[in-house]
C-alpha cells in the first residue's frame, strides 16, 4: 500500500529518496547479478569513460497504481529495446531486454510504497541508467560498465489538466548534427540543448522547438519531446528524421490515434506547415502531451490556438494513454506489465 507520511497532492517532478536503488556492474566480458543499494551514491574512478568521453546513457519510464490496485509499469521492453541500440552505438555491453525487465519489475516491487494512489494523478518514475565506471585515458570503450535502476515518486506534471504553452525556434543553436546522436538517448543531447533552453525560460517561453540542423527547414523535435501537429483534415502528423529519438510516448499515442480512426503520417515536416495545423504538441513520458498555442520564431509569430484551448483530439489521445496507464480503458495492445508484489 502507499505510504500514508506523503503528502501525495504536492508532489512534483523532482528526485527524492526511496528504499534503494537496483545496480549491476559488468567486467571481463559479462554482466554481474542485480543488487539492491541503499546508499543514492555512485564511487567510480575518476578517469572513468563516461566522465571523460560521455560513455553513457538512460531512460525514462512510469509505474502506475491502477484503479483496480494492480501495480503496472508502462511498456518496458520499448524502453529496454532502445537502451540495447543506444548501447551499441555509444560502444557499450547492452543490458539485455530479460535484465532489464528483471530490474524494473524488482526495484519497483522494492519501493512499492512510493507508487502514487490511484486518483492523484501521480506514477513512480524509473530512470535506468547505463555509464562507463572504469577508467580510459584515450578515446576507446571502457573494460567495466554499471548498469542501474533509480526510481522515484512524481506527481501530475500540470495540476488540474492539460495547459498549454508557448515555444520559441531560437535558430543559433542546434540540438543534434544530421547522422549524429540525435537519435539515441544520451545525456550530450540534453547538454547540447542547456544553453538554449536557458535562454528560452530566462526570456519566457517555456520550451524550444528545433529545426533540422543542416537547412533550418524542417520541423525535427523540442528540447526534451517529440513535435505533434494535427492537420485541418484530421491527421495526425509528425517528423520522420534521423535526428529525432523514437519516443515510446509518440510510437504510444501513433498506436492509440489509429485505434481512433486517425490517418498518422511520419514525414519531413516543413517549417511554412506550422501555421497549417489546427492543433501542435510536445510528446514525451513526463506529461505525455503538451499543447502548444503559439510558436515563435524571430518576428514570425505563429498563433496556433488560443492560450487557454486544448484541441478536442489532443484532450482524447491524451485521455486514452493516460486511461490505458491508469487501467481505467482496456489494454488491448498489452501495454502494461503487471509488478508482482
Amino acid at each position: 500500500m502507499p505510504r500514508t507520511d506523503i503528502d501525495w497532492a504536492s508532489l512534483g517532478f523532482g528526485f527524492s529518496d526511496v528504499n534503494c536503488h537496483i545496480r549491476a556492474v559488468w567486467k571481463d566480458g559479462k554482466w554481474g547479478p542485480l543488487e539492491f543499494v541503499k546508499d543514492p551514491y555512485i564511487t567510480m574512478h575518476i578517469g572513468a569513460s563516461c566522465l571523460h568521453y560521455g560513455q553513457e546513457c538512460f531512460e525514462g519510464i512510469k509505474a502506475f497504481r491502477q484503479k483496480s490496485g494492480r501495480v503496472v509499469i508502462f511498456r518496458p521492453g520499448e524502453n529496454a529495446r532502445r537502451m540495447y541500440r543506444t548501447a551499441v552505438r555509444c560502444v557499450m555491453p547492452p543490458v539485455p531486454e530479460e535484465m532489464f525487465i528483471e530490474a524494473l519489475d524488482r526495484i519497483v516491487a522494492a519501493n512499492e510504497e512510493f507508487v502514487p494512489p490511484y486518483g492523484t494523478g501521480g506514477s513512480l518514475y524509473l530512470r535506468p541508467l547505463l555509464i562507463g565506471t572504469g577508467p580510459q585515458i584515450g578515446v576507446a570503450p571502457a573494460k567495466e560498465y554499471t548498469f542501474l535502476v533509480m526510481v522515484m515518486p512524481v506527481g501530475a506534471y500540470y495540476k488540474g489538466g492539460l495547459k498549454p504553452v508557448r515555444a520559441v525556434i531560437l535558430d543559433d543553436w542546434d540540438r543534434a548534427a544530421p547522422h549524429g546522436m540525435g537519435d539515441v538517448k544520451v545525456g550530450g543531447n540534453y547538454a547540447a540543448s542547456l544553453f538554449a533552453h536557458e535562454k528560452a525560460k530566462h526570456d519566457g517561453w517555456p520550451v524550444e522547438l528545433y529545426l533540422d540542423a543542416k537547412e533550418h527547414k524542417y520541423v525535427e523535435e523540442f528540447s526534451t519531446s517529440n513535435f505533434l501537429g494535427i492537420t485541418k483534415d484530421g491527421k495526425y502528423v509528425t517528423p520522420d528524421s534521423c535526428s529525432v529519438l523514437p519516443s515510446v510516448t509518440n510510437l504510444s499515442l501513433r498506436e492509440a490515434a489509429e485505434d481512433l480512426g486517425m490517418t498518422v503520417e511520419r514525414r519531413p515536416i516543413p517549417y511554412e506547415e506550422i501555421r497549417d495545423f489546427v492543433a501542435v504538441a510536445a510528446l514525451g513520458t513526463a506529461v505525455v502531451i503538451t499543447p502548444v498555442w503559439e510558436i515563435t520564431r524571430g518576428s514570425d509569430v505563429i498563433r496556433i490556438s488560443a492560450a487557454d484551448e486544448v484541441h478536442p483530439t489532443l484532450l482524447k489521445l491524451y485521455q486514452t494513454v493516460q486511461g490505458i496507464q491508469y487501467g481505467e480503458i482496456p489494454d488491448t495492445r498489452g501495454w502494461c506489465h503487471e509488478v508482482k508484489i
